[in-house]
């Protein structure tokens, strides 16, 4: 089943090259079915980009999916331009009155600032507190995650000594868990932070359950009891050579960072690096979608 996006969004060629069944507006309308709508708060710098590898994930589903992009209105964008946020996003201003079966708070480059000094934080955190009573299941990724989980439950992020930066395998810590139905024993998945979540706080929560992480990276998968808070601290929608261009990117501003874990083959900056997580990256997604957003929403949002 297809994903509805806006028309003229530039995401839309890419995926359909790729084969991903996209539906504009106008074709959407004149169907008779019910889609389900999920709003987009996109925090990372370079939109576009973002937009087509979360369109991606949510576009292997067999459900209609509607998608409202988000950005916060008390932050000015350096690197998307205000033609492109007019067109395609909203703000929380306009839609704050309504009701979305699923919500996405994508990460930020912003994970040595603290919280609050963050200069959007005041409205993130009417969004997330909107979230619980406006929305039926929120997935929170990577700053994103972190933020959600210092904001409803007081568990602060802890700075790395060095960048987790690389593809790291994991395990699954709970069976038969939804969220991870379908998923191999060990599945890899890149991460890439400078700070992490402490897994003995997170197991003095009663509320939250880690369902998957990792022996080199952390945690990764967490949930609340109902599935209605999904956080998640790996970058599965990173396309392959994501973490090659944030490499250079780091080399270029002077950065020393380290070449990406267990990424390039025979780590040789030459070599073109294996797309290993793409598969559990739609599961999750598709999984996420069906167990806790569709399955739990109620025909008659609101």
């Amino acid at each position: 089943m297809p994903i509805k996006i806006p028309n003229q969004l530039p995401a839309s060629e890419i995926l359909q090259q790729e084969n991903i069944f996209v539906m504009n507006e106008a074709r959407a309308y004149a169907q008779d079915i019910r889609p389900l709508h999920i709003v987009i708060l996109n925090l990372m710098p370079i939109k576009e980009t973002t937009e087509t590898q979360l369109l991606r994930l949510l576009g292997n589903s067999p459900l209609q999916v509607e998608i409202t992009f988000l950005h916060p209105s008390s932050h000015q964008s350096k690197n998307t331009s205000t033609k492109h946020l007019s067109a395609f996003y909203k703000t929380f201003e306009e839609i704050k009155g309504d009701n979305f079966d699923g919500m996405i708070i994508t990460g930020a480059p912003i994970e040595k600032l603290p919280f609050k000094e963050v200069n959007y934080w005041d409205e993130l955190t009417e969004m997330m507190d909107w979230s619980k009573t406006h929305v039926t299941s929120t997935l929170h990724i990577c700053w994103g995650a972190q933020a959600a989980m210092f904001h409803h439950y007081g568990i602060d992020k802890t700075p790395l000594e060095r960048k987790q930066f690389g593809v790291f395998k994991h395990r699954i810590r709970v069976q038969n868990n939804p969220l991870l139905r379908g998923f191999d024993d060990i599945f890899y998945v890149p991460h890439s932070r400078h700070t992490t979540t402490s897994t003995a706080e997170l197991e003095r929560h009663d509320q939250l359950h880690i369902l998957a992480d990792s022996e080199k990276a952390g945690v990764y998968l967490i949930s609340n009891g109902d599935g209605s808070q999904v956080f998640v601290t790996g970058h599965g929608e990173y396309d392959a050579d994501t973490l090659k261009e944030e490499y250079l990117r780091d080399v270029e501003k002077g950065l020393n960072t380290k070449l990406p874990d267990d990424y390039f083959p025979s780590d040789d900056l030459d070599n073109v690096p294996p797309l290993l997580w793409r598969a559990h990256s739609h599961l999750l997604f598709s999984n996420w979608l069906n167990y806790y957003v569709y399955q739990e929403t109620p025909y008659e949002l609101g």
